[in-house]
Protein backbone atom coordinates (compact mmCIF):
# COMPACT_ATOMS: atom_id res chain seq x y z
CA UNK A 1 0.00 0.00 0.00
CA UNK A 2 0.61 3.15 -0.34
CA UNK A 3 1.65 5.82 2.03
CA UNK A 4 1.08 9.38 1.41
CA UNK A 5 2.43 11.54 4.31
CA UNK A 6 -0.11 13.93 6.52
CA UNK A 7 -0.32 17.74 6.05
CA UNK A 8 -1.89 20.07 7.91
CA UNK A 9 -1.99 23.31 5.43
CA UNK A 10 -4.01 23.73 2.86
CA UNK A 11 -3.59 24.07 -0.61
CA UNK A 12 -3.34 27.79 -1.79
CA UNK A 13 -5.66 27.43 -4.77
CA UNK A 14 -9.14 27.02 -2.72
CA UNK A 15 -10.78 26.09 -5.74
CA UNK A 16 -9.04 22.78 -5.38
CA UNK A 17 -9.28 19.97 -2.66
CA UNK A 18 -6.61 17.61 -1.51
CA UNK A 19 -6.62 13.72 0.86
CA UNK A 20 -4.54 14.57 3.41
CA UNK A 21 -4.05 11.18 5.35
CA UNK A 22 -2.75 7.87 4.67
CA UNK A 23 -3.94 5.49 2.04
CA UNK A 24 -5.05 1.95 3.27
CA UNK A 25 -6.73 0.72 -0.05
CA UNK A 26 -5.45 -0.10 -3.48
CA UNK A 27 -8.78 1.12 -4.65
CA UNK A 28 -12.04 2.66 -3.62
CA UNK A 29 -15.30 0.55 -3.20
CA UNK A 30 -18.74 1.40 -3.44
CA UNK A 31 -22.01 -0.19 -2.13
CA UNK A 32 -25.65 0.73 -2.06
CA UNK A 33 -28.78 -0.42 -0.31
CA UNK A 34 -31.83 0.76 -1.10
CA UNK A 35 -35.03 -0.48 0.80
CA UNK A 36 -38.24 0.28 2.45
CA UNK A 37 -40.78 -1.49 4.29
CA UNK A 38 -41.28 -3.97 2.28
CA UNK A 39 -38.59 -4.71 0.45
CA UNK A 40 -34.33 -3.94 -0.39
CA UNK A 41 -31.87 -4.09 -2.82
CA UNK A 42 -28.37 -4.09 -2.42
CA UNK A 43 -25.09 -4.01 -4.83
CA UNK A 44 -21.79 -4.44 -3.07
CA UNK A 45 -20.13 -2.92 -6.43
CA UNK A 46 -22.17 0.33 -6.91
CA UNK A 47 -20.94 2.34 -9.60
CA UNK A 48 -21.32 5.70 -9.25
CA UNK A 49 -22.04 6.39 -12.79
CA UNK A 50 -25.25 4.74 -11.86
CA UNK A 51 -26.01 7.30 -8.58
CA UNK A 52 -28.43 10.67 -9.94
CA UNK A 53 -29.44 11.72 -6.50
CA UNK A 54 -32.92 11.28 -6.41
CA UNK A 55 -34.58 8.17 -5.11
CA UNK A 56 -38.46 7.30 -5.59
CA UNK A 57 -41.07 8.23 -2.68
CA UNK A 58 -40.90 5.93 -0.01
CA UNK A 59 -37.14 4.87 0.06
CA UNK A 60 -34.12 5.32 1.45
CA UNK A 61 -30.53 4.66 0.00
CA UNK A 62 -27.67 4.17 1.75
CA UNK A 63 -24.73 5.03 -0.13
CA UNK A 64 -20.97 3.42 1.87
CA UNK A 65 -17.75 4.52 0.18
CA UNK A 66 -14.76 3.13 1.10
CA UNK A 67 -11.31 4.29 0.39
CA UNK A 68 -11.33 8.07 0.35
CA UNK A 69 -7.78 8.67 -1.56
CA UNK A 70 -9.75 8.72 -4.58
CA UNK A 71 -10.77 12.23 -4.43
CA UNK A 72 -12.21 12.40 -7.77
CA UNK A 73 -14.92 9.87 -6.33
CA UNK A 74 -15.38 11.83 -3.36
CA UNK A 75 -16.37 15.00 -5.74
CA UNK A 76 -17.99 13.18 -7.87
CA UNK A 77 -20.45 11.89 -5.31
CA UNK A 78 -20.53 15.32 -3.82
CA UNK A 79 -20.90 16.96 -6.70
CA UNK A 80 -24.00 14.72 -7.55
CA UNK A 81 -25.81 15.48 -4.45
CA UNK A 82 -24.48 19.34 -4.13
CA UNK A 83 -21.88 19.20 -1.45
CA UNK A 84 -19.85 22.56 -1.39
CA UNK A 85 -16.29 22.35 -1.67
CA UNK A 86 -15.46 22.85 1.88
CA UNK A 87 -17.52 20.21 3.13
CA UNK A 88 -15.72 18.07 0.79
CA UNK A 89 -11.91 19.02 2.05
CA UNK A 90 -13.25 17.94 5.51
CA UNK A 91 -14.23 14.58 4.38
CA UNK A 92 -11.16 14.03 2.27
CA UNK A 93 -8.72 15.74 5.71
CA UNK A 94 -8.46 13.20 8.31
CA UNK A 95 -6.92 15.08 10.78
CA UNK A 96 -10.16 16.65 11.28
CA UNK A 97 -11.93 17.00 14.61
CA UNK A 98 -15.28 15.43 15.01
CA UNK A 99 -17.73 18.14 14.04
CA UNK A 100 -21.33 18.63 13.14
CA UNK A 101 -22.79 20.84 10.57
CA UNK A 102 -26.25 21.62 9.39
CA UNK A 103 -25.95 22.86 5.71
CA UNK A 104 -30.35 22.79 4.88
CA UNK A 105 -30.15 20.07 2.67
CA UNK A 106 -27.68 18.04 3.99
CA UNK A 107 -26.58 17.35 7.17
CA UNK A 108 -22.78 16.74 7.95
CA UNK A 109 -20.89 14.40 10.55
CA UNK A 110 -17.25 13.02 10.69
CA UNK A 111 -16.10 11.52 14.09
CA UNK A 112 -13.14 9.14 14.56
CA UNK A 113 -13.80 5.75 15.20
CA UNK A 114 -11.14 3.74 17.77
CA UNK A 115 -10.22 0.08 17.82
CA UNK A 116 -7.72 -2.00 19.81
CA UNK A 117 -5.12 -3.45 17.65
CA UNK A 118 -2.66 -6.36 18.16
CA UNK A 119 0.68 -4.84 18.95
CA UNK A 120 -1.30 -3.10 21.82
CA UNK A 121 -1.87 0.60 19.97
CA UNK A 122 -5.20 2.03 18.83
CA UNK A 123 -6.68 2.16 15.21
CA UNK A 124 -7.97 4.85 14.27
CA UNK A 125 -10.30 5.64 11.27
CA UNK A 126 -12.17 8.96 10.67
CA UNK A 127 -15.83 8.23 8.99
CA UNK A 128 -17.93 11.22 7.47
CA UNK A 129 -22.01 11.06 6.96
CA UNK A 130 -23.97 13.05 4.42
CA UNK A 131 -27.54 13.20 5.95
CA UNK A 132 -29.62 13.82 3.07
CA UNK A 133 -33.84 13.86 3.10
CA UNK A 134 -34.11 10.13 1.56
CA UNK A 135 -30.24 9.09 1.68
CA UNK A 136 -27.01 8.38 3.54
CA UNK A 137 -23.76 8.75 2.38
CA UNK A 138 -20.75 7.62 4.43
CA UNK A 139 -17.09 7.69 3.36
CA UNK A 140 -14.56 5.16 5.41
CA UNK A 141 -11.00 5.12 5.40
CA UNK A 142 -10.24 1.39 5.44
CA UNK A 143 -12.32 -1.65 4.41
CA UNK A 144 -12.52 -2.59 7.96
CA UNK A 145 -16.67 -3.02 8.17
CA UNK A 146 -18.02 -1.29 11.80
CA UNK A 147 -21.53 -1.46 10.19
CA UNK A 148 -22.16 -5.45 9.14
CA UNK A 149 -24.52 -5.26 11.62
CA UNK A 150 -26.99 -2.53 10.61
CA UNK A 151 -26.47 -4.53 7.10
CA UNK A 152 -27.70 -7.68 8.31
CA UNK A 153 -30.24 -5.90 9.90
CA UNK A 154 -31.71 -4.53 6.61
CA UNK A 155 -31.47 -7.71 5.14
CA UNK A 156 -33.23 -9.40 7.29
CA UNK A 157 -35.43 -6.74 8.33
CA UNK A 158 -35.11 -7.19 11.92
CA UNK A 159 -35.90 -3.87 14.02
CA UNK A 160 -37.01 -0.39 12.92
CA UNK A 161 -34.27 0.43 10.05
CA UNK A 162 -36.78 -0.53 7.14
CA UNK A 163 -39.79 1.37 8.82
CA UNK A 164 -38.26 5.00 9.71
CA UNK A 165 -35.66 7.19 7.31
CA UNK A 166 -31.67 7.84 6.93
CA UNK A 167 -31.68 9.80 10.05
CA UNK A 168 -32.78 6.98 12.08
CA UNK A 169 -30.12 4.82 10.13
CA UNK A 170 -27.35 7.22 11.14
CA UNK A 171 -28.42 6.82 14.37
CA UNK A 172 -27.36 3.10 14.03
CA UNK A 173 -24.07 3.82 12.30
CA UNK A 174 -22.82 6.73 15.29
CA UNK A 175 -24.24 4.01 18.00
CA UNK A 176 -22.61 1.41 15.89
CA UNK A 177 -19.06 3.34 16.23
CA UNK A 178 -19.65 4.04 19.99
CA UNK A 179 -19.66 0.49 20.17
CA UNK A 180 -15.98 0.66 18.74
CA UNK A 181 -14.83 2.92 21.68
CA UNK A 182 -16.60 0.48 24.69
CA UNK A 183 -14.54 -1.95 23.25
CA UNK A 184 -11.54 0.20 23.07
CA UNK A 185 -11.66 1.48 26.55
CA UNK A 186 -12.41 -2.14 28.15
CA UNK A 187 -9.47 -3.73 26.11
CA UNK A 188 -7.38 -0.87 27.06
CA UNK A 189 -8.52 -1.18 31.12
CA UNK A 190 -7.97 -4.93 30.79
CA UNK A 191 -4.47 -4.07 29.38
CA UNK A 192 -3.38 -1.68 32.10
CA UNK A 193 -4.93 -4.63 34.75
CA UNK A 194 -1.85 -7.01 33.42
CA UNK A 195 0.80 -5.13 32.60
CA UNK A 196 0.80 -1.92 35.27
CA UNK A 197 1.01 -3.44 38.62
CA UNK A 198 3.92 -1.45 40.39
CA UNK A 199 3.43 -3.69 43.44
CA UNK A 200 5.19 -6.38 41.69
CA UNK A 201 9.28 -6.60 42.37
CA UNK A 202 9.47 -7.34 38.65
CA UNK A 203 7.46 -4.35 37.69
CA UNK A 204 9.76 -1.61 39.46
CA UNK A 205 11.51 -0.59 36.19
CA UNK A 206 11.39 2.88 35.10
CA UNK A 207 9.20 1.30 31.84
CA UNK A 208 6.35 1.35 33.53
CA UNK A 209 6.12 5.24 33.77
CA UNK A 210 6.82 5.01 30.41
CA UNK A 211 3.76 2.37 29.74
CA UNK A 212 1.63 4.54 31.73
CA UNK A 213 2.41 7.93 29.71
CA UNK A 214 1.42 5.95 26.99
CA UNK A 215 -1.97 4.64 27.61
CA UNK A 216 -2.50 8.62 29.22
CA UNK A 217 -2.02 9.69 26.00
CA UNK A 218 -4.35 7.12 24.28
CA UNK A 219 -6.84 7.96 26.97
CA UNK A 220 -6.63 11.55 25.92
CA UNK A 221 -6.89 11.25 22.13
CA UNK A 222 -9.85 8.90 22.93
CA UNK A 223 -12.00 11.11 25.48
CA UNK A 224 -10.87 14.48 22.90
CA UNK A 225 -12.82 13.03 20.19
CA UNK A 226 -15.39 11.85 22.48
CA UNK A 227 -16.03 14.85 23.82
CA UNK A 228 -16.60 16.35 20.18
CA UNK A 229 -18.81 13.57 19.35
CA UNK A 230 -20.69 14.50 22.30
CA UNK A 231 -20.89 18.31 21.70
CA UNK A 232 -22.14 17.14 17.64
CA UNK A 233 -24.93 15.11 19.44
CA UNK A 234 -26.03 17.58 22.00
CA UNK A 235 -26.13 20.04 18.96
CA UNK A 236 -28.53 17.53 17.04
CA UNK A 237 -30.59 17.31 20.23
CA UNK A 238 -31.19 21.09 20.39
CA UNK A 239 -31.13 21.45 16.89
CA UNK A 240 -34.31 22.28 14.27
CA UNK A 241 -32.81 20.40 10.82
CA UNK A 242 -35.65 18.93 9.05
CA UNK A 243 -33.27 15.73 8.23
CA UNK A 244 -33.75 14.93 11.54
CA UNK A 245 -37.39 14.27 12.90
CA UNK A 246 -37.86 15.56 16.24
CA UNK A 247 -39.18 12.04 16.98
CA UNK A 248 -35.84 10.75 16.18
CA UNK A 249 -34.06 13.00 18.36
CA UNK A 250 -34.52 10.37 21.37
CA UNK A 251 -32.10 8.29 20.37
CA UNK A 252 -29.44 10.88 19.55
CA UNK A 253 -30.09 12.12 23.06
CA UNK A 254 -29.40 8.25 24.53
CA UNK A 255 -25.80 8.51 22.29
CA UNK A 256 -25.33 11.73 23.89
CA UNK A 257 -24.98 9.88 27.57
CA UNK A 258 -23.48 6.90 26.30
CA UNK A 259 -21.03 9.54 25.11
CA UNK A 260 -21.00 10.70 28.32
CA UNK A 261 -20.58 7.38 30.11
CA UNK A 262 -17.58 7.02 28.14
CA UNK A 263 -16.11 9.89 29.29
CA UNK A 264 -16.64 8.72 32.67
CA UNK A 265 -15.25 5.53 31.68
CA UNK A 266 -12.13 7.46 30.42
CA UNK A 267 -12.04 9.31 33.21
CA UNK A 268 -11.83 6.76 35.88
CA UNK A 269 -9.21 4.70 33.55
CA UNK A 270 -7.09 7.90 33.75
CA UNK A 271 -7.29 8.26 37.57
CA UNK A 272 -6.26 4.72 37.66
CA UNK A 273 -2.99 5.26 36.03
CA UNK A 274 -2.21 8.35 38.23
CA UNK A 275 -2.76 5.94 40.91
CA UNK A 276 -0.06 3.57 39.53
CA UNK A 277 2.54 6.78 38.61
CA UNK A 278 1.88 7.89 42.56
CA UNK A 279 2.37 4.38 44.18
CA UNK A 280 5.34 3.30 41.60
CA UNK A 281 7.30 7.07 42.80
CA UNK A 282 6.30 6.21 46.59
CA UNK A 283 7.54 2.80 46.40
CA UNK A 284 10.69 3.99 44.95
CA UNK A 285 11.24 6.79 47.30
CA UNK A 286 10.19 3.90 50.18
CA UNK A 287 12.81 1.59 48.50
CA UNK A 288 15.30 3.90 48.39
CA UNK A 289 14.71 4.38 52.02
CA UNK A 290 14.99 1.19 53.18
CA UNK A 291 18.35 1.33 51.04
CA UNK A 292 19.73 4.30 53.00
CA UNK A 293 18.57 2.95 56.39
CA UNK A 294 20.80 -0.22 55.84
CA UNK A 295 23.82 2.29 54.48
CA UNK A 296 23.54 4.69 57.11
CA UNK A 297 23.76 1.66 59.59
CA UNK A 298 26.29 0.20 58.38
CA UNK A 299 27.97 3.28 58.68
CA UNK A 300 26.85 4.04 62.07
CA UNK A 301 28.36 0.95 62.84
CA UNK A 302 31.91 0.78 61.57
CA UNK A 303 32.37 4.63 62.54
CA UNK A 304 33.69 3.56 65.76
CA UNK A 305 35.38 0.98 64.77
CA UNK A 306 37.57 3.00 62.17
CA UNK A 307 38.08 5.63 65.16
CA UNK A 308 39.82 2.89 67.02
CA UNK A 309 41.70 1.60 64.09
CA UNK A 310 43.04 4.75 63.20
CA UNK A 311 44.05 5.69 66.88
CA UNK A 312 46.07 2.36 66.89
CA UNK A 313 47.47 2.76 63.13
CA UNK A 314 49.53 5.64 64.43
CA UNK A 315 53.27 5.55 64.34
CA UNK A 316 53.81 6.55 67.98
CA UNK A 317 57.16 5.25 69.15
CA UNK A 318 55.51 5.02 73.06
CA UNK A 319 52.01 3.71 72.95
CA UNK A 320 51.73 1.06 75.72
CA UNK A 321 49.25 -1.39 74.27
CA UNK A 322 51.48 -2.07 71.69
CA UNK A 323 53.91 -3.66 73.55
CA UNK A 324 51.65 -6.18 75.59
CA UNK A 325 51.21 -9.48 74.57
CA UNK A 326 47.46 -9.72 74.16
CA UNK A 327 46.51 -6.19 72.59
CA UNK A 328 46.03 -7.16 69.33
CA UNK A 329 43.07 -9.84 70.35
CA UNK A 330 41.83 -7.22 73.22
CA UNK A 331 41.12 -4.41 70.58
CA UNK A 332 38.95 -7.06 68.32
CA UNK A 333 37.18 -8.08 71.33
CA UNK A 334 36.19 -4.89 72.00
CA UNK A 335 35.35 -4.14 68.05
CA UNK A 336 33.45 -7.33 68.50
CA UNK A 337 31.59 -5.91 71.17
CA UNK A 338 30.60 -2.30 70.03
CA UNK A 339 29.20 -3.67 66.87
CA UNK A 340 27.12 -6.04 68.44
CA UNK A 341 26.01 -3.49 70.40
CA UNK A 342 25.07 -1.40 67.95
CA UNK A 343 23.35 -4.22 65.88
CA UNK A 344 21.40 -5.16 69.28
CA UNK A 345 20.30 -1.75 69.64
CA UNK A 346 19.17 -1.03 66.18
CA UNK A 347 16.69 -4.59 66.04
CA UNK A 348 15.03 -3.55 69.69
CA UNK A 349 14.25 0.66 67.49
CA UNK A 350 13.09 -2.01 64.33
CA UNK A 351 15.75 -0.14 61.93
CA UNK A 352 17.43 -3.29 61.00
Amino acid sequence: MKAIKKRTIRLSDPGQVEFIGQQYLDKPELQMFTYNKDSYAEDKHFSIDKYRGEMPAGQVSWMNVHGIHDTALVRKVCGIAGIPRFIVQDILDTNQRPKFQDLDDYVFITVKSFLPSSDQNLEIEQISFLLGRQMLISFQEKKGDHFEHVRTRIREGNGLVREKGPDFLLFLLLEGILANYYTTLDQLEATISDSINPLEESRTDPIVIERIESYKRKLQLVRRNLMALRDAMQTIDKGTSPLIKPDQKKYYFDLKDNCLQLIESADVIAMRLDSAENLFFSLQGHRMNQVMTVLTIMAAIFIPLTFLAGIYGMNFEYMPELGWRWGYFFLLGIMLIIGLVFIIYFRRKKWL
